[in-house]
Formats: structure tokens, C-alpha cells, sequence
């Protein structure tokens, strides 16, 4: 049998199946805290960053949430312009 549309929900969404450690974690590794605290101004990123206190933080407040996964979906894409 074919896959189906139940097997993947979400097929074009970059961001299903991912962790918010994971997307923490990635954009950490990637722009490094002082970075990510100058593209994202929350205090989580600029003063003592850790990727405990960032999700504490980004499970209790969605704005800042969304400009995380925001972030992350920027950084796939430059990262998939670079390749080509």
C-alpha cells in the first residue's frame, strides 16, 4: 500500500518531529548565544545562556517561541542557499 497522507501529516513542515531542545540546540550551534541573543533580544539568550533556562522560558512564551522556530526556518533555508 502507497503511503498516505496519515503516514506523514505534516510532509512540507520542516519544523514536525522536531524537539525545542533540538531547534535550541541547532541555532546554538550555529550562530553561537552572543549571536542568537543579538538576532532574538531575550534575556535568555544574552545573560547566562543555557539551553535549560532557554526552554523553561520558550514552553511558558509562545511569541518568543515563534520567532525561535522563525529563526530556525531562516537559518535552513540560508544553509540550503549556501549549498547550491
Amino acid at each position: 500500500m502507497p503511503n498516505s497522507a496519515h503516514d506523514n501529516p505534516q510532509p512540507r513542515n520542516p519544523l514536525h518531529g522536531l524537539t525545542l531542545e533540538t531547534i535550541v540546540t541547532r541555532l546554538a550551534d550555529h550562530y553561537g548565544w552572543a549571536d542568537l541573543g543579538v538576532r532574538i533580544p531575550i534575556r535568555c539568550f544574552t545573560h547566562e545562556p543555557s539551553v535549560g533556562s532557554s526552554l523553561k522560558f520558550l514552553r511558558k512564551t509562545p511569541w518568543a517561541r515563534d520567532k525561535v522556530e522563525s529563526l530556525y526556518l531562516f537559518m535552513l533555508r540560508e544553509i540550503k542557499r549556501q549549498e547550491m
